[in-house]
């Protein structure tokens, strides 16, 4: 234990003595940590901000659409229109084990909503309670979505999104109070909590109100689906199930499960598989650039050792003949080496676990390389060669 202290006392009081090359070693280090922290922690945030907004639509959802046929099916022809009803989505649920949630959606853009003088027209959408899970619809405190009761008794309730609170209501709470959709008054029973959406169909939710959809059904008197919105079990899986509700929805229809744009289906597990594809790129690259950058301030340090080594053979001569052994010349050069590349690094890697791994990682790498020759050479110096000089 003694011998350790009386090591590292000796490489403090070595690195002490040369202040300047200290300095200038570990400013070398810093500029590469810094710029491997920086460049890996750059693409990483980037990567969940735009994660977070391409998700205000949904985790892994996709959304339907009826379209028009476009290839000939068992003697029909091409141009035959699709349309949607609220059935669909329970067969597709009973049918398509992979399919996790799902909730039919109407939608009009031509009704509206009036409190007082205050009037917008905004998107009116009749959807099921579980379609605020998929939508990451989420009311403010104080307020709730549609329940299973509101869908059967058929009642006039509404949620506003953030932009028609605030024209309707200004500051004031809505809670409780009428909303006319057209001529027909809905109470507000919440309001939709603010949330970042770069992504959208039809309309951003903020400019929405959101109704049952039995009474969208009853009171617009509308029974066709503007579309269906289901998620997946399993987003690996997303491409598969995708063309299983194809089979199942062309088997009801008669339309070929191949022709995409009889059914329309934008699938937003697509684009987090490309996230997660270009962004690690992009995290290799940058990282390669910071450990490049990292690799050269090493070399500094090894040179800068060897250069020691050469000054203070005396120096390990005298320790080698009072009785210093290989092993402690071995330790402490390599522990003087350690330290100056370590010195500044402990506490910077804070903005994530993946970027402390690999900046530890990569400075545990060049430490061994630019410490242990250098240490080495010193450890394996003839002590009579070293008088001499």
């Amino acid at each position: 234990m003694n011998g350790l202290f009386n090591t590292v006392g000796e490489f403090i009081r070595d690195l002490r003595a040369q202040k300047l090359r200290t300095v200038l070693t570990v400013f070398g280090i810093v500029w590469g940590t810094v710029a491997i922290v920086v460049l890996l922690a750059f693409g990483m945030g980037f990567k969940r901000q735009l994660s977070a907004n391409m998700h205000g639509i949904g985790e892994s959802i996709a959304i339907m659409f009826p379209g028009r046929t476009t290839k000939p099916f068992e003697g029909f022809g091409i141009g035959r229109p699709m349309s949607l009803v609220e059935e669909d989505a329970r067969i597709i649920a009973e049918q398509v084990s992979d399919v996790d949630r799902i909730s039919p959606e109407y939608m009009r853009y031509d009704t509206p909503a009036r409190v007082g003088e205050n009037i917008l027209t905004p998107a009116i959408s009749g959807v099921i309670p579980v379609y605020g899970d998929i939508r990451n619809i989420i009311p403010e405190q104080g307020g709730r979505f549609i329940n299973d009761l509101d869908i059967r008794d058929r009642k006039r309730v509404v949620l506003l999104g953030t932009e028609v609170k605030r024209i309707l209501f200004g500051e004031t709470n809505p809670h409780g109070r009428l909303v006319y959709l057209g001529q027909v008054p809905f109470v507000v029973i919440g309001v939709m909590q603010k949330k970042t959406q770069n992504s959208s169909y039809n309309r951003r939710d903020q400019d929405r109100v959101f109704i049952p959809a039995s009474t969208y059904a009853s009171v617009f008197g509308e029974n066709r689906l503007s579309n269906i919105v289901f998620s997946t079990r399993d987003p690996r899986r997303s491409e598969e199930t995708v063309d299983r509700v194809r089979q199942v929805l062309g088997r009801k229809y008669r339309f070929d499960p191949t022709d995409k744009d009889a059914v329309w289906i934008w699938n937003t597990a697509e684009f987090d598989k490309f996230i997660f594809i270009f962004f690690l790129a992009f995290n290799i690259f940058m990282g390669l650039i910071g450990a490049f950058t990292l690799a050269v301030g090493g070399l500094g340090v090894a040179n800068i050792m060897y250069i020691v080594v050469q000054e203070r053979t005396r120096e390990i001569g005298i320790k080698r003949a009072v009785g210093a052994r290989k092993r402690d010349i071995l330790v402490q050069f390599f522990l003087e080496t350690l330290f100056i590349i370590f010195k500044e690094f402990i506490g910077t890697p804070i903005i994530s676990v993946e970027v402390a791994l690999a900046t530890a990682a990569v400075l545990t790498l060049i430490g061994l390389a630019a410490g242990l020759l250098p240490a080495r050479r010193a450890a394996n110096l003839n002590v009579v060669d070293c008088l001499r000089t």
